[in-house]
């Protein structure tokens, strides 16, 4: 093993124990690893940095790689005089797209276009009217709700166990009542369509398995510029 491949391990083990889930930047500084040892360096260098950060893809990527190898890099000076951070400005920042904030009435024509979702007898109707409607209200990131399971709903209490989230923590987010009552109708009408069939998952497609991220962002495209 590297002595580069040595301290990245150690690098990784410090970031994950301060909280850290840290599995992107891992893999992208295991890569440049790898490209380091392919040469022979057993120090970085601001050229071999930016060789391998320009290497492959194009922005956002470059910037991506290249905040992960100057933490890294900041890491090692600590410890080795021999290494080169890159500078902060050697490629053009990313720019993000500004995001579009709904309206409540965009909030509640996207509800109703989700209701009118085929087929007419299904389920897919009402678990995108509630997904949609829970990560509205209740502030929730997409794979926050995707993840939810029957247990981290407790309906009678009105509250979710939200786990896992950034930093590895988790957390409460109490329901309003009528959030409840909507919640409460569409798990009754959950089950009643699956049968014995029991999934783990409180939304599930329509034969029970866990909604996946790619569909689900296809419907919500489709209904966002279906209601303009």
């Amino acid at each position: 093993m590297s002595r580069l491949r040595t301290a990245l391990e150690r690098y990784i083990g410090m970031r994950q124990g301060l909280g850290y889930k840290y599995d992107g930047p891992a893999k992208r500084l295991s890569e440049f690893v790898a490209f380091m040892e392919a040469r022979g360096a057993e120090a970085i260098t601001t050229d071999l940095a930016m060789e391998w950060v320009t290497s492959m893809g194009r922005q956002p990527s470059w910037s991506i790689r290249l905040a992960d190898v100057r933490c890294f890099a900041q890491h090692l000076t600590h410890f080795d005089p021999l290494t080169e951070v890159p500078p902060s400005d050697a490629v053009s920042p990313a720019r993000r797209t500004k995001p579009y904030i709904y309206s409540e009435i965009e909030i509640q024509a996207l509800l109703a276009a989700a209701l009118s979702l085929p087929p007419a007898n299904a389920l897919r109707r009402w678990t995108y009217h509630c997904l949609f409607g829970l990560i509205a209200v209740a502030g929730l990131r997409h794979s926050e709700a995707l993840g939810l399971l029957r247990a981290d709903v407790d309906l009678d209490q009105g509250v979710l166990t939200i786990r896992e989230t950034k930093f590895g923590k988790s957390r409460l987010v109490p329901l309003h009542a009528t959030t409840i009552a909507v919640l409460s109708g569409y798990a009754a009408r959950r089950d009643a369509h699956l049968g014995t069939l029991r999934s783990p998952y409180f939304f599930v497609a329509e034969q029970g398995g866990r909604l996946l991220h790619q569909y689900v962002h296809r419907v919500f495209w489709r209904l966002s510029r279906q209601i303009g």
